[in-house]
């Protein structure tokens, strides 16, 4: 089984793995670049990923049993070391509290995260923060620690999947954590996308990533979604959602703009807390780019770390101050065009990688139709 991915299963449920590795397949190989759409203007990373980030890792439970259990995990790992021991300078935007980010408050207060970073569905988020709590006692280094401040994110993926059972246990969350890696990610139905709708199709997990060129400080820029909300959607100034004649509060769907979107900034760039937050708004442009509303039942929420090593705090520092250099608030223009830039392509690439499916109560979301959908966005692009 491939690294970075675990699907619990049955063995009555085969087809069921199959059918999730042909998403996959699909998802890998029409995101739309490799078809022609270039989202922005700054050139990508090498896998276009948060992991293109250097020291970012990300793993993926994904949990389809039966004709109604969609869910899963997907953990994001700002290094490879003791993130307890040594602390992440981070922050947090809410762009629509309409949810439950746990560890927030200690992340405005103190400006730093302490743990893997885990999403799932809104009712497994109480286990998840057991599962990260257990994981981070467990590690060497942390025989005495007797406070966690457990980071989970969440999006209510009860359409297609039997939320109030709870599937997803401590186990799972552990299993995404053990098989976090870099380099390419899957997207659309894995891990906490597994179940989610964006914009009335099937949604999912996507990433991106923006790399500035030299002049520009040379910074990587790397964003992940969880795609779960809803709006008019927009893909490159194209009006796709109004074109399909599907969009909330339309007759044709009819559904609202209820969801959310939990979005996971990374970059290498020496940020404080401070321009961290700023930085964090600014994705949250790209999530407007997409046509997104932010509506009342949605949670959005931003958080935005960098992994520059000589930002890290120690849990025990050995010195009463810490000195260190920080990007100033001049350079930081390019920064925040790369994660607008960045957020936009993850939401869109979430899209693109998703693959209609089935789940509870016999409901069926589709899948964009990019047979319709590509001809406009390419007929947008064409400098003729």
């Amino acid at each position: 089984m491939e690294a970075g991915r675990v699907i619990r299963w049955f063995l009555p449920m085969v087809l069921t793995l199959l059918c999730t590795a042909a998403s996959t397949t699909h998802g890998q190989s029409n995101r739309p670049r490799d078809l022609g759409i270039r989202i922005g203007v700054l050139p990508v990373g090498a896998a276009n990923a948060i992991t293109d980030v250097a020291g970012v890792s990300v793993g993926h439970t994904t949990l389809q049993i039966g004709d109604s259990v969609r869910t899963g995990v997907t953990a994001i790992l700002p290094h490879g070391g003791n993130i307890f021991q040594e602390k992440v300078p981070a922050a947090v935007f809410a762009g629509n509290g309409f949810g439950k980010l746990t560890g927030s408050t200690q992340i405005q207060e103190l400006g730093n995260i302490e743990t893997p970073i885990i999403l799932t569905n809104t009712l497994s988020v109480p286990v998840a923060m057991d599962a990260l709590i257990d994981h981070v006692l467990a590690q060497p280094g942390n025989e005495h620690v007797q406070s966690v401040n457990a980071v989970v994110g969440e999006t209510n993926d009860g359409y297609l999947n039997d939320i109030r059972g709870r599937h997803i246990t401590k186990s799972d969350v552990i299993a995404a954590i053990q098989h976090a890696k870099g380099g390419m990610l899957e997207e659309g139905n894995v891990g906490a996308g597994t179940g989610t709708v964006c914009f009335g199709f099937k949604g999912g997990i996507g990433t991106a990533s923006r790399k500035l060129p030299a002049p520009l400080g040379g910074y990587t820029v790397g964003v992940l979604v969880q795609s779960n909300f809803g709006g008019v959607l927009q893909i490159n100034g194209v009006p796709v959602g109004q074109r399909l004649k599907e969009y909330a509060f339309s007759d044709q769907l009819l559904n609202n703009a209820d969801g959310s979107c939990m979005i996971i900034v990374a970059t290498d760039a020496p940020l404080d807390s401070r321009n961290l937050e700023r930085l964090a708004k600014r994705a949250f442009m790209g999530l407007a780019k997409t046509g997104g509303i932010a509506s009342n039942g949605s949670g959005d929420y931003v958080i935005a770390f960098s992994t520059a090593t000589q930002l890290r705090t120690a849990h025990q520092s050995q010195t009463p101050t810490h000195q260190v250099e920080l990007l100033t608030n001049d350079q930081m223009s390019p920064v925040f065009m790369a994660a607008i830039e960045a957020t936009e392509e993850a939401i869109i690439n979430s899209l693109f990688a998703a693959e209609a499916m089935a789940g509870k109560g016999n409901r069926k979301v589709e899948s964009l139709p990019l047979d319709r959908v590509l001809p406009w966005l390419q007929a947008a692009t064409d400098p003729k």
